[in-house]
């Protein structure tokens, strides 16, 4: 008989039984949305201001309700998400997860496969500029989607465009590994998060 395994040796649980909305259902998965911490919230945990700024939009709203940019975007990704399914057998997903063991933390990834066994992730990105690395804002969105769904590397994919034409005729993609350290440090900023909107003075420093 196996002797039974701690928790923390335990296999974290499939992402697929982690699933909390699609946003298909628009209403459920604002709500859920709105009670976590999301992959684009984590995008902007870059400092003590930025967790100030991200805890009023969570508690009051932001108020940004998209821009050309956003809409051009939108159009885009499904032609996108289908390049990346051809190229890289990684599947569309508009399903929002939350972490094992932590269910106020979210992530909507683009895209989700599992490649001999081991899960991976697309995003999906539009530019009007030509880009020398990955900006560092959505490098903290790939990895807290790593950390949510348990992925050990996500297939950034951008397209470039001049005034919303695409400017080459495939989008260009950067394999990006999981980062431990990085994600460490976004869980405590995610964490002192949490407790801010609850109210709980543990959040400040």
């Amino acid at each position: 008989m196996q002797p039974e395994l701690d928790l923390w040796e335990r296999p974290p649980a499939d992402h697929r039984d982690r699933v909390v909305a699609r946003s298909e259902d628009r209403v459920a998965w604002i709500r859920a949305r709105s009670r976590g911490v999301t992959a684009t919230d984590a995008a902007r945990l870059s400092s003590e201001r930025a967790l100030q700024s991200v805890l009023q939009d969570k508690l009051l709203g932001s108020g940004f309700g998209g821009n050309a940019f956003t809409d051009h975007g939108r159009a885009r990704e499904p032609e996108i998400a289908r390049w990346v399914r051809a190229h890289h057998r990684i599947e569309p997903s508009s399903t929002l997860f939350h972490a094992h063991g932590e269910p106020l933390h979210l992530a909507t990834p683009d895209g989700v496969g599992v490649h001999d066994g081991v899960v991976v992730l697309s995003e999906i990105k539009t530019t009007g500029h030509a880009w020398r690395s990955i900006p560092r804002s959505y490098l903290r969105q790939v990895w807290w989607q790593q950390y949510v769904l348990g992925a050990e590397r996500t297939l950034v994919v951008w397209e470039q465009h001049e005034d919303f034409v695409p400017v080459a005729p495939e989008p260009k993609a950067q394999w990006v590994d999981r980062d431990e350290n990085e994600i460490h440090v976004l869980v405590g900023l995610a964490d002192r998060l949490l407790r801010l909107m609850r109210g709980d003075p543990r959040g400040k420093h």
